[in-house]
Order: structure tokens, then sequence, then C-alpha cells
């Protein structure tokens, strides 16, 4: 098992959890911490370990990464648990959970007995989940557990906001092993996203380390695929996806070294929580898949919107870890430069009556939040909830 960036504050992590019950920890994207601080934290001795990732693929990944390093398989120390699907039992003290499982988890235990210390990883993504998540917990601790212990881990949060909002806790922050990475600019074009790869690619593929290209989904990422594969072949690279939908170990063959040099084609799944070793170019194609509801019906679906400053920064870090890396951006310098720095929270911008049914049913409906929601929102919310006949005011109906 090599050394990490994380691996040199992980005592300091370890003691001012010995004294403080909540802690910010900022490292940037490769430095080690989704698999190295949960196993840490079992030096304390204080019950689960329960580690929320924003998506399933990353949940599933980082369990196997940390079981490995642990000389086990998964499902015993380290475990996981997403929707539908549940790796672990009576001896896992480490659980990777999505954040929606931790509510749900929440709904039927309120006191989460057995887990000692929550931590909440890739905290900058923001969606509605993390918010809730953070809002429940940072209650409970202040009523009914208050030995229980939070750790909240981002690479591109500023740390401040959330030591105080969990009571002026510490921070700790690791620095990264990052070389110096080129970034390159595209004009803007009319040609089909997927030729734009295949056009940037061949550009690199001659630099010989792992190449990951981001693109918005399973359907662009499966275009690309078809579009790299005769330059793919003849530079004498594989081929790889990397998305949600595929199997585990189709995902393992994106992340896991491999006998030649790699193409990988990946959703932002790859911008965060999961470390590719060998990837020495990123081609950014500057988009991502996000969740909208309709101001009409309340429904929710999937947009392709262009993503953040600091989303753009994430991509590029993943391609200086193991020496000066390369970075093609599909979209023009004055792009970039309108683009706006963080990524909106989800709960400043979603349809939130379930999440108000849900804290309604936990008797949590005036929590205190780290962002609060519009107040239009939480009153489009409640309207809505009133009409389907599930509340009446602030109360449930039978």
């Amino acid at each position: 098992m090599g050394s990490l960036p994380i691996d040199a504050v992980l005592d300091e992590v370890v003691e001012s959890l010995r004294q403080h019950p909540n802690l910010v920890i900022e490292a940037p994207p490769g430095a080690g911490k989704t698999t190295r601080v949960p196993a840490a934290l079992l030096r304390l001795n204080a019950g689960e370990v329960v580690v929320l990732e924003p998506r399933r693929l990353a949940a599933r990944m980082a369990a196997r990464r940390v079981a490995h390093e642990m000389g086990e398989d998964v499902g015993r120390t380290v475990g996981y648990q997403v929707r539908f699907e549940t790796c672990g039992g009576r001896e896992t003290r480490i659980w990777f959970c999505t954040e929606g499982v931790l509510t749900q988890r929440l709904l039927s235990d309120p006191e989460l007995p057995g887990v000692g210390i929550v931590v909440l990883d890739e905290f900058h993504e923001r969606h509605v989940d993390t918010d809730v998540a953070i809002a429940l917990l940072r209650r409970l601790r202040l009523t009914r557990r208050p030995e229980l212990r939070i750790v909240v881990m981002s690479a591109t949060l500023e740390s401040a906001a959330v030591a105080r909002y969990l009571g002026e806790c510490p921070s700790v922050r690791s620095e990264g092993r990052l070389f110096p990475v080129a970034v390159e600019f595209t004009p803007h074009s009319s040609v089909p996203l997927e030729e734009q790869v295949a056009s940037a690619f061949a550009r690199v593929a001659g630099e010989r380390g792992d190449v990951l290209t981001f693109l918005p989904g399973a359907a662009e990422i499966r275009r690309a695929a078809r579009a790299c594969s005769g330059a793919a072949e003849r530079a004498g690279f594989d081929v790889v996806m990397l998305h949600g939908e595929l199997a585990p170990a189709e995902q393992d063959r994106a992340v896991n070294p491999g006998p030649r040099p790699k193409l990988i084609l990946s959703t932002n799944v790859a911008e965060s929580s999961i470390t590719i070793e060998g990837v020495t170019a990123v081609i950014d194609g500057g988009l991502a898949r996000v969740a909208v509801d309709s101001p009409w019906t309340g429904l929710p679906s999937l947009n392709i919107a262009r993503i953040s400053k600091a989303s753009a920064k994430q991509r590029a870090g993943r391609a200086g870890r193991v020496r000066a890396g390369r970075v093609i951006r599909l979209y023009s310098e004055d792009d970039y430069v309108r683009r706006p720095e963080h990524v909106t929270p989800e709960i400043q911008r979603r349809e939130l009556s379930h999440v108000l049914l849900d804290l309604l049913v936990m008797g949590a409906a005036n929590v205190e939040w780290f962002d609060a929601p519009p107040a239009a929102a939480l009153d489009a919310g409640w309207g809505l909830l009133e009409r389907l006949g599930a509340v009446n005011g602030r109360a449930l109906t039978d």
C-alpha cells in the first residue's frame, strides 16, 4: 500500500476528534481522503464509521478499495449500502453509503444506534441529500447524541463556513501531490461532441499515459467510444467506460492499472471520490447532467449544463497526480471566464416537497439549514403537500 498525501495528517485528524466532536478536512483530489481517513477513524473505537458518498458508484468502489487495502474482501470490516443493494454484516465497522440511505436510516432509527462517526465526503457537491444529512446530524448531536462525531471532507470548499455551522470546529488541511498541468482551450465548434473528443485524443495519444475524458452521460460516452475506437487501437490504447450503469467488473477495469494505456470515458463520477492512477491527460467536455425540476409540475429531469469553474479545476487536477500533465478543455477561455465559481447547491434550486415530508415525519420540520432554501421553494413544497392531502398546515394527515 503506497503512501498518499493525506497520510501525513491522519494522526492530527484522529487527535482532533479525540478532543472535539466535529472536524472539517480539506484535501485536493487524489490526496487519499476517501480511502485513508475512514480506516484511521477506527482507532477511536467510537462505534461504526458511516461514510456518505454523493453517488452509488463512488460508495461501492471506495468500499472495495478500502477493503483491499485492509487485505479483506468487501463485506467484512468494510461494506457498503446503496439503494437496493447492501454488502456487509454484523462485523462491518465501516459503511460507505449514499446520502439518501442515511435519511432513510434516520426515519427508522432516529438516534443512529451503534454509529459513532459520520463522514460527509465530497461535501462541495452539495446535493439536496447532502444538506439534509448535515442538518439532521447536527441536530442529532446537539440533542440526543452529544457523543456523535461529524467529519466533513471536501476538495474545493472553503472550510470556515462549515466549521462555524458545526460550532467553530477545527479544520485540517492536506496538500496534494500535484505536478504542473498545462491547460489548453478550444475555440467554439459546431462539430458533434464525440468528434471533438476524438480530435483531442489524437493530440495527446502520443504521451503514453492514461487519458481521462469527462462527458455528460452514458449516451455521450458510447458515441465517443465509437468515434475514438480506430485511433485508440492504432495508438495502442484500450477504450474503457466509467459510469453508474456498468457492472462492478467493468468499473474496476477503468480504475485499475492495465497492460496498455487507457482512454477512459467517464461521467463526472471521476471528478471526485475515485482516483485513477496513471492519468496524465484530461479531455474536459465542460458539461454534466444536472437534476432540475419543472416549475409547472415539480417533476425532476436531467438536463445537460455547463460545469462550474470549481469542477473544471477538479477535472484538470486529475492530470497532475503522477507527473506533469495536460488538459484540453473543449470550450473557449471566454466561455470558462463566464462560468460560475461554484455549482449552486441543489437545496436552493430543487422542488422540496419530499424533503419537507421526510423532515415532518422525523419531527425536524424546523431544522436549521447550512444554506437555507428560498422561502418561495419552501412555500411551494408545503403547498403541494397540502394539495395532495399529505399535510394540514404543518401536521401530517391520517
